[in-house]
């Protein structure tokens, strides 16, 4: 009897924003999690994550797994040196302890796709070649991305496998990683080689973010999941790229991993990217100012029906590396004096430090928010406040997204100004779960009014308990107005920076917007 394939895993996940003048540091990793070999199993086997898909397809085929470590650190700005040789060292001396014993059949890498550190902008790219360095071109690599990935030539190049998630908001990291382990199993069999193209349009990002509750992207990815039928084809991804990346290779894309008749798959791609290119304009969403956004706010409460309106600021996202300390739709809420009201996160932990003195049902008088950089959503607002809860921070979801994970906001309060209940955290993360409310005595079922800081990810939770869905943006750092930011490197015409394109005049500069990597494995 053969032995059992030996396959080598780690997920490594973030999300840089180059924009954020936060760096990344490997303290920013340890806060949000790390965790090593058999730590990181106990904690993620049983959730929604890239880890439980792999050790699923583990027991299925029979694999002896050695997993390395699982690390995310919240979206912000670029990983430093330090934080990614931390990262990277566990995963290559692994890799090279089992090349001694002579047991490493494969490798999968639950990955982002949109690092980027402070001396290279392609995070996933760079991590992949010292990979590669140790254990050469004939072990077949396989990652899963997040579709927000801006996918580079180089992790074409180097990884024989890429499968990204197919939904946004995103519940199928489970079944991506299962996915891209099945390639994997196949690759390793001998019966398939497979490698990975690439097709691009030169934009910035998918008009919706590559939203799949609802818009084109779903008639996309039912064509995708159709193409996959085919023989020779493995997996065909959909990536809507993260615009707050200021490198040369950002941009949505379409992957097909496959093997022969690659002309053909890329002709495929090519009838995908150039619906979303056709589409670049049609965004789906209603954008409001944080004044109309507070406005309708007042109306629906004072109306005479039920139910709960969700405005969610998105450009205060601390999902896309925003600093989640906006305070311009907090202001125009209480200016409107909107009543049985929720806003979080504020992220401020010099506040949550202010009130650790206070007690519980005492009024206080605090500065709130806007301390990172007020160019990007407003200044500290002077507030008088009941304080009505301090925690620790920890709490565990119950949703879709993050389900059975333990989460922590750090030292937190919950304030309440005039009609509104404020989440004041002293860690970012995006609201993504109830439980980010509930934990901390706040029901968001029984308000008229839920803020919240997310572009997209909420609605899995969020949506079912709305009456209404409404999206701000408060002009913090994740902005849809691009021109203020100063990009510098993206390659340029690129839509929207630059509304006029010859797109035939780019096609024929840019091989058709078409990458095929070397047949490597």
């Amino acid at each position: 009897m053969a032995a059992p394939f030996t396959i080598l895993t780690a997920e490594v996940s973030h999300e840089t924003n180059t924009f954020c003048k936060l760096p990344t540091t490997w303290a920013d990793f340890l806060q949000r999690g790390v965790l090593f070999g058999q730590d990181a199993v106990d904690a993620r086997q049983h959730a929604n994550t890239e880890l439980a898909g792999f050790l699923d397809a583990g027991r299925d085929y029979g694999w002896q797994q050695v997993h390395v470590l699982s690390a995310h650190a919240q979206p912000g700005g670029p990983v430093t040196r330090d934080a990614f040789e931390r990262l990277a060292a566990p995963i290559l001396a692994a890799a090279l302890e089992q090349l001694r014993l002579g047991k490493l059949d494969g490798i999968l890498l639950g990955l982002h796709g949109a690092m980027v550190t402070d001396f290279c902008d392609d995070g996933e790219g760079e991590l992949l070649r010292l990979l590669r360095d140790v254990v050469g071109h004939s072990i077949p690599i396989g990652i899963t991305l997040d579709p927000h990935a801006n996918v580079t030539r180089a992790m074409c190049d180097l990884a024989n496998i890429i499968v990204s998630f197919k939904t946004y908001p995103h519940t199928d990291m489970r079944l991506a990683a299962r996915h891209a382990a099945s390639i994997l199993q196949r690759s390793m069999l001998g019966e398939i080689r497979p490698r990975t193209l690439r097709v691009s349009r030169p934009l910035l990002e998918e008009a919706n973010d590559g939203r799949t509750d609802i818009g084109p992207m779903l008639a996309r990815m039912e064509k995708a999941r159709a193409y996959e039928q085919q023989p020779d084809v493995f997996a065909v991804s959909i990536n809507a790229g993260f615009a707050n990346a200021d490198i040369a290779e950002v941009g949505p894309s379409v992957l097909v991993t496959a093997q022969g008749h690659m002309a053909r798959h890329a002709a495929f791609a090519t009838t995908l990217a150039d619906d979303i290119w056709a589409d670049r304009r049609n965004r789906i969403n209603r954008f409001y100012s944080v004044a109309q956004a507070a406005r309708l706010c007042a109306d629906f409460a004072a109306s005479a029906g039920t139910g709960t309106i969700v405005v969610a600021d998105y450009a205060d996202n601390p999902g896309g590396g925003a600093y989640g300390d906006s305070t311009a739709l907090l202001a125009a809420l209480l200016a409107e004096r909107v009543p049985d009201a929720c806003f979080g996160p504020m992220v401020d932990p010099a506040t949550v430090l202010q009130l650790q003195g206070c007690a519980v049902g005492e009024q206080v008088q605090i500065e709130l928010g806007g301390k990172t950089d007020p160019r990007f959503g407003g200044a500290p607002l002077r507030l008088s406040a009941t304080l009505l809860l301090l925690s620790g921070g920890a709490y565990v979801g119950n949703g879709p997204m993050i389900g059975g994970l333990v989460r922590s906001w750090g030292p937190t309060a919950v304030v309440q100004v005039d009609g509104i209940e404020i989440l004041v955290t002293s860690q970012r993360s995006q609201i993504l779960d109830l439980q980010q409310f509930e934990a901390f005595g706040i029901e968001p079922t029984r308000k008229r009014v839920v803020a919240l800081k997310s572009m997209q990810h909420f609605r899995a939770a969020f949506e079912p308990i709305a009456a209404q869905v409404i999206v701000c943006d408060s002009g913090a750092l994740c902005t849809l107005d691009y021109a203020q930011l100063p990009f510098h490197k993206v390659s340029r015409p690129l839509f929207p920076l630059d509304q006029e394109i010859d797109i035939a005049s780019w096609l024929g500069d840019h091989a058709q917007g078409v990458y095929l990597p070397p047949d490597s494995l």
